[in-house]
């Protein structure tokens, strides 16, 4: 995990996974993802918020339960170049592999795990129960 070429991690991340800190589920989300598309991760664990931005509902991040990705495929979630489509896949990507929160710029239909709003225009969230 921590010496895969298709996954990018900051510091404070590689830190979290190398600690034991994070959750098997957000592991194998990350590698299932980056079997199609390489990514950047913006923050696991550390250095997020306790609670959900605006809020006061706890995050799953500083329990290990959740990552951010700022790039996928070379491309960065923020940019307007940035296919919409692709982010989209992604999102419906990390829901197949377990995620119950999915949040970016797009809001996808009705389904209960996928959101959107101003917080996340620049990054896709994945949250996991256990």
């Amino acid at each position: 995990m921590l010496t895969n070429s298709r996954i990018t991690l900051p510091p404070a991340a590689h830190a979290d996974i190398a600690a034991g800190s994070v959750h098997d589920s957000v592991l194998e989300a990350m590698l299932s993802v980056s079997r199609r598309w390489p990514i950047g991760v913006s923050v696991v664990r550390t250095g997020h918020p306790i609670y959900v931005f605006g809020t006061a509902r706890p995050s799953d991040h500083p329990r290990g339960r959740a990552f951010d990705t700022w790039r996928i495929a070379d491309q960065a979630v923020v940019r307007p170049t940035t296919p919409r489509g692709l982010i989209t896949a992604y999102m419906e990507a990390l829901a197949a592999a377990g995620s119950y929160n999915v949040g970016g710029p797009v809001l996808l239909g009705a389904a209960p795990q996928y959101f959107s709003d101003r917080t996340h225009h620049d990054h896709v969230h994945a949250g996991f129960a256990a």
